[in-house]
């Protein structure tokens, strides 16, 4: 795979893959990954209650990336498909995804992007941003991540994260299990990584609670871009 993101980014940032509040051309940039079943649309209202403002009153862009496949059921989409064995589907993924991250730095730098993704979008989040599997790609050098009810990919080998990492995960999950951010979290520990993992009394959900955490977050990521 080619270490140059110039190479790399051959993916327009306006395909129709994805939806938009706020300019497209900003200071920052918030980035939104839904999880399996769902569309791009479904974290939407989230990013705008994060964001608590006319993001053009912030100089600040979000977007929410449609996953590139059906999902099998019928409804909704995926990033891959989570009933085959092994998931073959995954190396391919985690390379559009990049690519697609890689372009939406011409119009905002992703030093200046934050990423959130939630359940299957939390795991190629986290696994694109630091590391990307077997293709062993740099990590990218992003304002923030935070990764609700993730879990890492069987072939996942993080670096040393470029951003801060902040997981979030429901104890009494049913889809994802609690134990798959205590997994995150000791890898990226251990590569290096700057990250802080808060569990919350529920399930597979992104806690209403911690809206202003996170928010407080990605705020302080955009102040040291």
């Amino acid at each position: 795979m080619p270490t140059d993101p110039s190479a790399e980014a051959q993916l327009s940032e306006d395909d129709g893959t994805a939806l938009w509040l706020g300019p497209r051309q900003a200071e920052h940039r918030l980035v939104l990954l839904h999880g399996w079943g769902a569309d791009a649309d479904d974290l939407l209202e989230l990013g705008a209650e994060l964001i608590g403002a006319d993001p053009a009153s912030l100089n600040l862009s979000v977007v929410a990336l449609r996953a590139p496949l059906p999902h099998p059921g019928g409804l909704g989409r995926q990033w891959y498909d989570l009933h085959q064995p092994e998931w073959p589907q995954l190396p391919q993924a985690r390379r559009d995804l990049r690519q697609r991250l890689l372009a939406l730095g011409g119009s905002v730098p992703l030093e200046n992007t934050c990423l959130l993704g939630f359940s299957q979008g939390a795991a190629m989040a986290i696994d694109v941003a630091t590391g990307c599997g077997a293709d062993a790609c740099d990590p990218l050098a992003l304002s923030g991540l935070i990764a609700c009810s993730g879990y890492p990919h069987p072939d996942w080998q993080p670096k040393s994260p470029r951003t801060d990492i902040l997981l979030t995960h429901g104890e009494q999950d049913p889809v994802v299990p609690f134990a798959a951010s205590q997994a995150l979290e000791s890898a990226l520990a251990d590569a290096g990584g700057s990250v802080r993992r808060i569990a919350f009394p529920g399930g597979h959900c992104i806690d209403p609670d911690l809206i202003a955490t996170m928010r407080d977050f990605l705020l302080a990521g955009w102040r040291g871009s």
